[in-house]
């Protein structure tokens, strides 16, 4: 929850001027609601994709401060993030809601972002894979076809601590969560990008993103300057 319209716009500006046209890496942005049609008209022209922090899984009625998936692909959106640590913590979402949420978006053709991640005292409990397992599959319950999903690794205890996830500790989560895919989708799993949401930024990116099986970054505050959202990709790019 920041930046104003206008403030947004320009990071997207500023985010496109950085661009060189030799970034490998594939870019996308997620700006809250109210800035998703500024940002959309700013990066028009780019390689740069938009979407959305969140959306219901209805499509449309008596749900008042909700967002549809129309709404969003009629803005132009091609993600959504679903089941940000944040969502679960403070607003009540669960591994049911999140299943609903990427049913729906899988269906309408949004590309879901599923966030999966333990907390510090389930860390501590030895219970990570217990966790992020049940999470993974409670969010893919159903689906047979994974299509566009994107899963986001977020170890709510590394984000905005001061704590860190070496990129050996943040591997070893990531090779689990490619073995249960693979478990449950034989091959097609090594084609399912798994980002890295824990507080990367431009001077762990390189050592995060030189992982097996870390194929990119959920950006948080290093998202908010250009320039440090800059040094990220240009890492991704390399």
């Amino acid at each position: 929850m920041n930046l104003v319209p206008g403030a947004a716009a320009q990071l997207a500006r500023d985010l496109k001027s950085n661009l060189t046209g030799s970034e490998s890496a594939e870019i996308a942005v997620c700006p809250p609601y109210v800035a998703i049609p500024a940002v959309i008209q700013e990066l028009k022209g780019t390689s740069i994709s938009v979407g959305a922090q969140d959306m219901h899984w209805e499509d449309q009625g008596a749900f008042t401060g909700k967002i549809s998936h129309d709404m969003l692909t009629d803005l132009g959106c091609d993600y959504v993030i679903l089941g940000h640590s944040e969502q679960r913590q403070y607003f009540h979402e669960t591994d049911e809601t999140v299943n609903k949420k990427t049913v729906k978006a899988l269906e309408k053709g949004l590309k879901p972002i599923v966030c999966v991640g333990e907390t510090l005292e389930e860390r501590d409990a030895g219970k990570t894979n217990e966790v992020v397992q049940t999470q993974l599959l409670g969010a893919l319950k159903g689906i047979s076809d994974l299509k566009d999903t994107v899963i986001a690794y977020e170890p709510v205890w590394a984000i905005g601590t001061g704590k860190n996830a070496t990129p050996e500790m943040a591997q070893e989560v990531h090779s689990m969560i490619r073995e249960k895919l693979n478990q449950m989708y034989a091959a097609k799993a090594n084609d399912v990008r798994i980002l890295y949401g824990g507080s990367m930024k431009p001077d762990n990116a390189d050592g995060l993103l030189k992982m097996e099986d870390i194929d990119g970054g959920l950006i948080g505050g290093a998202s908010l300057k250009a320039d440090a959202f800059f040094g990220i990709i240009k890492a991704a790019s390399s």
